[in-house]
């Protein structure tokens, strides 16, 4: 049976959503769920209707199409194909970071090229679900963390560099601003100062960001190099505290602290770490 592709149309122009819906009609695997002509109603479908496909405008009224990405990452991250007029920043990005991007206006071969890479990732994450522990699986998450890691460093660029992106950033310290993490089968991006605090899993890290759990494949050692040691720092080998989160430090009769969080966790504040967190 063919996987029935969801997708959701986001052009501000009219003529624009009806020539990309006419074009997806004539493909049996693909079915329109959704349309919007601008960010915020963009955001709004994308979340509520959980595409498995957008095709995504780049210059659209409200918030442009890289804000969109921005404000869905942490909830539902689709597959992405970008649209846009000539636009040689957006392109320039888009090629620095290995994105798909349809120029406007589309060419058929690039249409469908842009659908075919499309089918290709939409099937890794349906492998992914059904033997998410195997090897294969390992590898069908692998590549899509790829490309859900460079959403990411696109994303962080523009934020770094301004609403323009054209390459990163090579010039003093770059901590990170978002992260790629799994949401059970998917990856999502998750926005570095909504973590609460990280914890030590076995080979990997597990971010807590209010109610919710995430993990991460990385050690506590690259996580705090990655961190900015002014909103972040270790208090104990297995636990990095976002110093904005706690609320109150009590002290214990053997030497070390309990670490009383805004969330209302406990952590561990042990004496190897306590000049971090109290000073000399």
């Amino acid at each position: 049976m063919t996987r029935v592709i969801r997708t959701v149309l986001v052009d501000d122009e009219p003529l624009a959503r009806e020539g990309l819906r006419v074009r997806l009609g004539r493909e049996d695997d693909i079915e329109i769920i959704g349309e919007a002509s601008d960010g915020p109603s963009a955001v709004d479908a994308i979340v509520a209707l959980r595409p498995d496909l957008v095709f995504l405008d780049v210059q659209i009224p409200g918030f442009d199409g890289f804000d969109v990405v921005s404000r869905i990452a942490s909830t539902h991250l689709p597959t992405i194909v970008f649209v846009t007029a000539y636009d040689r920043y957006a392109l320039r990005a888009f090629e620095v970071h290995a994105l798909d991007y349809l120029l406007k206006p589309i060419a058929h071969r690039r249409f469908q090229e842009a659908l075919r890479r499309a089918r290709h990732e939409l099937t890794h994450r349906d492998q992914d679900d059904v033997f998410p522990r195997g090897d294969a699986g390992a590898r069908e998450a692998d590549a899509l963390s790829v490309v859900a890691e460079r959403l990411r460093r696109l994303l962080d660029d523009r934020e770094v560099v301004g609403p323009a992106p054209a390459a990163p950033v090579a010039n003093g310290p770059r901590y990170a601003v978002r992260f790629t993490v799994r949401d059970g089968e998917r990856y999502v991006l998750v926005r570095v100062n909504e973590v609460d605090w990280a914890e030590a899993s076995a080979n990997y890290v597990r971010l807590h960001v209010g109610s919710r759990t995430f993990q991460m494949r990385t050690t506590m050692s690259e996580l705090e190099r990655q961190l900015d040691p002014g909103q972040f720092t270790r208090i104990h080998r297995s636990a990095i505290v976002n110093l904005d989160r706690i609320r109150e430090i009590r002290p214990e009769w053997h030497g070390e602290y309990e670490v009383l969080l805004t969330t209302g966790a406990t952590l561990r504040l042990s004496r190897g770490y306590r000049d971090r967190l109290l000073g000399g």
